[in-house]
């Protein structure tokens, strides 16, 4: 989680640590080097993004920008930057670089990385401006990438050069970031850093699904059934973080969703969380069908609830979406018990009941002491991959 990585202290010269505070203080991406070029500080949010995609999250206070040690910081696990575009950066910014180096030649070429020091003698020494821009292409997950920083010059009361600030941005443009942040649920996305690096979670699965969807969506306008579609998902979705759980996939009217022992405090308080997702879900489905202008009857959703105890979990992020998914037995056994539960019921195995405390139980109104369960293949909604595939998981109804 967040508070597991430490924040920088702040640099010793007042003016870059008055820069430090503000830019941490309001979560701004950015770093800055003191008037040697050398790293200073790095934000919080910064150093979260950085151990997000897998590099270390120490970078290294006093490394030059262009010394291999601030490299090897920078080189993220599955992202390549080609050798000629490290170059052609170097060429770019090493002119700011030599005007402001004591020592000129010589010293920037003690300190750049050796991969770097040919170039030195190609620079020519240019002042660094008042506001600087660049872009930078690379590939990350075999896909083509492209950021870019606005480079902000520091200035003492002298007019002398005590600084930089570094300001990376996404290629996106703000109205896209805007508009993808608008409608995420910060507690949410803090919550699915647990998963950035795909392992194994113990973890409750919920997964949920219309009952006769098809009949449903002949009987509606295309418009209307996409409006029906969207609020059950919205409202799923927000059953879901609200009880502490992570959402899953999304296919078709299908809702996934996990409750993290790691996030939500304890085995039993994830099999809480998961009950009361499916619950609420269940309860608000008279409101939805309402602001859909269809009766009770017209919309049915089963439910199923399972543990996970080796859940294999991690999130796929691809240039188009990013979603949560789990592997394993359980998650299978989850979606056939899930497939039993037609007619509106809500079925949860016996593998996740009796991870609830008697505190949690109590608070769900469930007597877990003397809860009768039934084998999937004995249900009268049985279906035959269920008798196939998970015959003796034993289910009840919550």
């Amino acid at each position: 989680m967040a508070g597991s990585l430490k924040s920088l202290p702040l640099p010793e010269h007042p003016l870059l640590s008055a820069w430090a505070s503000a830019l941490n203080e309001n979560g701004y991406w950015a770093s800055l080097l003191d008037a040697e070029w050398q790293h200073v500080f790095t934000t919080h949010e910064l150093l979260l993004s950085y151990r997000d995609m897998g590099s270390p999250t120490t970078p290294p206070i006093g490394a030059h920008l262009f010394s291999a040690e601030y490299r090897q910081f920078m080189a993220v696990p599955g992202a390549f930057e080609s050798w000629e575009v490290r170059r052609a950066w170097f060429l770019n910014v090493g002119r700011f670089v030599l005007a402001g180096t004591p020592g000129g030649r010589d010293e920037l070429r003690r300190v750049v990385d050796p991969e770097l020091t040919d170039l030195v003698d190609l620079l020519e020494p240019q002042d660094f401006p008042a506001i600087w821009t660049n872009r930078r292409d690379f590939t990350t997950a075999g896909a083509e990438a492209t950021s870019a920083a606005m480079w902000i010059r520091i200035d003492g009361p002298d007019g002398q050069r005590i600084g930089v600030c570094q300001l990376p941005k996404p290629a996106a443009g703000m109205s896209h970031l805007a508009r993808a942040a608008a409608t995420a649920d910060l507690t949410h996305l803090e919550r699915m850093r647990v998963i950035e690096a795909p392992d194994r979670h113990p973890a409750a699965i919920l997964m949920a699904d219309l009952d006769a969807s098809s009949p449903l969506a002949r009987h509606l306008s295309t418009a209307q059934y996409f409006a029906f579609g969207r609020r059950l998902l919205r409202t799923a979705d927000r059953c879901v973080i609200d009880a502490g759980g992570i959402v899953g996939r999304h296919a078709g009217d299908g809702v996934v969703a996990f409750f993290l022992a790691d996030t939500i405090g304890s085995e039993s308080a994830a099999a809480s969380g998961c009950i009361t997702a499916a619950r609420n879900l269940r309860d608000l489905l008279p409101d939805i069908s309402a602001r859909s202008e269809l009766s009770d009857a017209e919309i049915s959703m089963r439910f199923g609830l399972h543990w996970g105890a080796t859940l294999y979990m991690g999130r796929i992020l691809t240039a188009g979406r990013s979603e949560v998914t789990a592997l394993g037995d359980e998650a299978n056994e989850a979606a056939r018990i899930e497939a039993c539960a037609t007619g509106g019921k809500a079925l949860a195995s016996k593998a996740l009941i009796e991870r609830l405390n008697r505190t949690d139980a109590d608070a769900l109104g469930l007597d877990t002491r003397h809860t009768k369960y039934t084998p999937l293949a004995d249900l009268s909604t049985a279906t035959d991959k269920a008798r196939r595939d998970a015959p003796s998981i034993a289910v009840c109804e919550i």
